[in-house]
């Protein structure tokens, strides 16, 4: 049985970063977001690529069938049984969707759903201070934001109803934020 643990934040929460310390740690825990496994798909030049580029590059929500494709082809294919998949879900419906896979899939249980909790400021200031790529500046930015914040306390509510949703402070030193997210996935697993 593969264990699942989403982490959700604010774009420039640290998520990603957080997941991939976590997963270098250990050798049982792959560790997949959902921004490079889209980034990736861009680079590779194909059709899907393309079609993934104009949302990015405008910091919209990926179409819901490629998501769940790109995310369900990775769980599936992963090395280790403990993922953490970030980034995901971003929307109801790749929430809705997700949940729907999961009740009639017998080979993956998700455990948590871990939010990497930052303020918008601090967001912004993190965001707007990397220069990742041309997704990373102030109207874009803005816009991902929106897009993040508009469906969250929907979100939260879904997964606290099924006891699934834990908070993390995300304003702290990366030893902090790392050290209390394995503890917890550690603990679950």
């Amino acid at each position: 049985m593969k264990k699942l643990f989403l982490i959700i934040g604010a774009p420039g929460s640290g998520k990603t970063t957080d997941a991939e310390l976590i997963a270098a740690k250990h050798n049982n825990i792959t560790h997949y977001s959902t921004g490079d496994m889209f980034r990736a798909e861009v680079a590779s030049g194909s059709q899907r690529g393309q079609i993934i580029e104009t949302y990015i590059s405008a910091g919209n929500i990926v179409p819901i069938d490629i998501a769940i494709e790109t995310i369900l082809g990775a769980i599936k294919n992963a090395p280790t049984d403990i993922i953490i998949i970030d980034g995901y879900p971003r929307s109801l419906e790749q929430m809705t969707e997700l949940d729907k896979y999961l009740i009639s899939e017998n080979e993956v249980e998700l455990v948590n759903v871990i939010e990497v909790e930052v303020s918008e400021q601090v967001a912004r200031d993190r965001v707007l201070g990397r220069s990742r790529g041309a997704d990373d500046n102030v109207e874009v930015f803005n816009n991902r934001m929106k897009v993040y914040a508009e469906p969250l306390e929907q979100i939260q509510e879904f997964y606290t109803k099924k006891d699934l949703l834990k908070k993390i402070n995300g304003e702290r030193t990366i030893e902090k934020i790392v050290t209390e997210m394995d503890e917890y996935i550690q603990s679950k697993i």
